[in-house]
């Protein structure tokens, strides 16, 4: 029988998990999220909303009483009255999973204790540990919100002994850690998706170029030699093993500048960095997260196309309503997400590059060159 899914968070990613639900009408009957913005991106592809906070807790359990499954596209919600509620609905990736990958030092503390490579790092409860800390670590070095923080946000690099006070206050009394600073020479992830049934698979590894600390472009597949993919895949596998839950994660990596590869973190949904897989893949990550939380086999994660995901961000020098964004160039795959305003760098749309048979990776980069001037964001006149 069709099953209601319920998901936290109605954004881009909700929206396009909504897309591909609607596509399996003989496995999921109805949609509903919750989300605090009225009018949410997934709220215009057809899912019910519930308006609340990803946290409220009275919300959370209605939307339990509505669903057979729930699941998220934010990280944002209470891990402990979703563990609650698992009595009236599914819940996937598991609340437990979900709970350590909330906290960024229980996370890294979590792989470390399961022998999967990360960054050094560690706790920050005054500020003599982060001095104590920096002493050990060197400069640069990172000192990260432990909770709440993503896109960048809630990072603050110190460069020398004169940032010290500055970054401590910076972060208001928040939960801390401090993490010793990566030189790395590219960032790369792995999307991965398990099933109820346990089974595992992984789409193949894509590169990640950021810009002020967000994803700007992910080149599928990542420019590599065959030891880093091994690497980077194994490194997948062997953390979805230890994980527990359903569905698709996001995990994040750096390659160092001698080819080792370390975690960077991981995300337990669907992730920017799969949105390639919508033109590139016979199964996008929206489909595969959908058939992970309902048990069914894994689809296929072959790379059929060489792609460039490029991400629609905000103009960083005004707020407010913008100009339609449009593209019509042949093998342009536009998403836009709905989002009445712009703001400074926020996720507007993307747009999917996907090669044409025997085009290369250096020929698409070309071709993005001239896109990147049809896709400005600019003020509604």
């Amino acid at each position: 029988m069709a099953k209601i899914l319920g998901i936290i968070g109605g954004g881009q990613l909700g929206m396009m998990i909504t897309e591909a639900a609607k596509k399996m009408p003989e496995h999921i009957s109805k949609i509903i999220v919750l989300d605090p913005t009225e009018n949410c991106p997934a709220s215009q592809v057809g899912a019910e909303q519930i308006v609340a906070d990803f946290k409220d807790k009275n919300a959370i359990i209605d939307l339990a009483n509505k669903s057979d499954i729930i699941t998220y596209e934010i990280e944002s919600g209470d891990s402990t009255v979703l563990k609650s509620v698992e009595k009236n609905a599914d819940v996937n990736p598991s609340p437990e999973t979900l709970r350590i990958i909330q906290d960024k030092f229980l996370q890294k503390s979590f792989l470390k204790e399961n022998n999967i490579p990360v960054p050094e790092f560690i706790k920050i409860d005054a500020m003599e540990d982060l001095v104590n800390g920096l002493q050990d670590f060197g400069y640069p070095a990172l000192l990260k919100a432990r909770r709440d923080a993503y896109d960048g946000r809630g990072n603050f690099k110190i460069n020398s002994e004169k940032d010290i006070e500055k970054a401590f206050d910076y972060f208001k009394g928040q939960k801390l850690l401090l993490e010793k600073f990566m030189q790395f020479k590219m960032e790369v992830s792995v999307i991965a998706s398990r099933n109820t049934k346990g089974q595992i698979k992984t789409y193949p590894l894509v590169e990640n170029i950021h810009e002020e600390n967000i994803l700007r472009e992910t080149i599928a597949p990542a420019r590599v030699s065959q030891e880093v993919t091994k690497k980077a895949e194994h490194i997948a596998e062997k953390t979805m093993q230890v994980l527990r839950g359903a569905g698709i994660f996001g995990i994040e990596m750096f390659v160092t500048q001698d080819d080792d590869v370390v975690i960077n973190e991981i995300a337990p949904r669907v992730h920017n960095s799969g949105h390639h897989t919508l033109q590139s893949s016979k199964t996008s990550q929206f489909e595969q997260h959908l058939r992970a939380i309902l048990g069914l086999d894994l689809g296929d994660t072959e790379l059929i196309h060489p792609t460039i995901m490029y991400n629609i961000l905000g103009d960083v020098s005004f707020e407010g309503k913008y100009s339609p964004v449009n593209i019509s160039d042949e093998n342009v795959f536009l998403k836009m997400y709905g989002k009445e305003i712009s703001k400074p760098l926020r996720k507007l749309g993307h747009f999917n590059l996907v090669a044409k048979q025997g085009e290369t990776i250096d020929q698409l980069l070309k071709k993005l060159e001239t896109l990147k001037e049809k896709v400005i964001v600019k003020p509604r006149s």
